[in-house]
């Protein structure tokens, strides 16, 4: 799947599921690290792909480094919409 200009992979479809669940955190920086049931995820790459791709975000500011809650961004929920 494409999304700005993203290939959007099963495993990115998964990581946006466990979002639109609630069950994602992100650490807040430049390059966010992303948690899936408080534990950090294994595809780190894929996650600061989807973030930079505008489809995942922190859903409010926090201390660096410190995980807060995310959230799909609209075109993320479009995305997982049509997948």
């Amino acid at each position: 799947m494409h999304s700005t200009g993203t290939t959007v992979t099963r495993r990115g479809i998964s990581m946006l599921r466990a979002v639109a669940a609630g069950r994602g955190r992100l650490t807040c920086g430049c390059e966010p690290d992303l948690f899936v049931g408080g534990l950090p995820c294994g595809d780190q790459f894929t996650a600061h792909a989807l973030a930079r791709a505008g489809l995942l975000r922190a859903r409010e500011p926090g201390p660096f480094g410190q995980p807060v809650p995310a959230v799909l961004t609209p075109a993320g929920e479009a995305l997982l919409a049509a997948a």
